[in-house]
């Protein structure tokens, strides 16, 4: 239940943060709170990011990249602690002005590019290497159609559900109802489509499956804030058999762990200067 006694102010204030997991990483104001300097590797592409599914978006697209031999493709990934307000600093915000990770620095080209967006970045790299990007129609606009509607989709699923059913300071049942309806329309809709495609595009595996199996691949295969039994994600019986084929790349298993300061040591890679740095955390299984 909302809170009966509340009556919005004729003009909002913020007064600090308002409490639950995350808190801190919310203001209602731009910019850089402090001086610092991002380090530079010696790739071609430096990016800043954390192992939640946006930044492990692109984490797996590079990994794909190099797995298909493009050695062009070669990046450092830095470590961006968005707990400790990494992502206020003046060198992200330079980069990204929305304070928001995946941030990335393209260098491989005659004027360095600054990318932020998870989605512009994927098809920055789809289009730079001509991979995972069909050229040909319908592929192409079903990739795109697949790839904006997760950008606009999940939101609702992080920002809404996950927010008010796992982090939120106190339960609340209208909002915790309201994102679960959308959630499970949302894989309704994946599951739906699913049934008639191998992939989201059809029979090509691209940059739109590696944008929405972290959100919604995660979810169905119950690592996302622990709603895998309150949603009945095995219900949706053709997102689990995607998600599961998905999950099984090599690339996805290794993309899915840079950047990732959490869980167990054989799924950590702080950062990620060469592909001997993932190759020795995996080993550890």
């Amino acid at each position: 239940m909302s809170d009966p006694t509340y009556t919005p102010p004729k003009v909002w204030t913020w007064e600090g943060e308002n409490g639950g997991q995350f808190a801190s990483t919310n203001r209602p104001i731009a910019g850089p709170t402090h001086d610092k300097t991002l380090p530079v590797g010696e790739h071609p592409f430096q990016l800043y990011s954390l192992a939640t599914p946006n930044g492990v978006k692109v984490t797996i697209l590079f990994e794909e990249l190099l797995a298909k031999g493009i050695s062009e493709a070669e990046y450092d990934a830095w470590l961006i602690n968005i707990g400790e307000g990494d992502q206020f600093g003046s060198g992200f915000v330079d980069i990204n002005p929305n304070s928001k990770i995946p941030a990335l620095l393209d260098r491989s080209g005659e004027e360095p590019l600054h990318l932020f967006e998870s989605g512009s970045i994927l098809v920055h790299l789809a289009e730079k290497f001509d991979a995972f990007l069909p050229k040909t129609q319908p592929s192409r606009a079903q990739t795109l159609n697949w790839l904006f509607w997760q950008m606009g989709s999940a939101p609702f699923l992080g920002g809404g559900f996950g927010h008010f059913y796992a982090y939120a300071p106190e339960k609340y049942e209208y909002p915790i109802n309201r994102y679960a309806m959308e959630t499970k329309r949302q894989l309704d809709v994946l599951d739906r489509h699913l049934a008639d495609n191998r992939y989201l595009a059809g029979d090509e595996y691209t940059i739109a499956d590696m944008a929405t199996w972290p959100w919604y691949g995660a979810l169905v295969q119950g690592k996302l804030y622990e709603a895998g039994e309150f949603l009945d994600v095995a219900s949706y019986k053709h997102v689990v058999r995607w998600s599961e084929e998905i999950a099984a790349r090599p690339a996805v298993k290794r993309g899915r762990r840079v950047n990732r300061p959490f869980g167990e040591d054989h799924e950590q890679v702080i950062e990620r200067h060469s592909a001997a740095d993932i190759d020795k955390v995996m080993a550890k299984r």
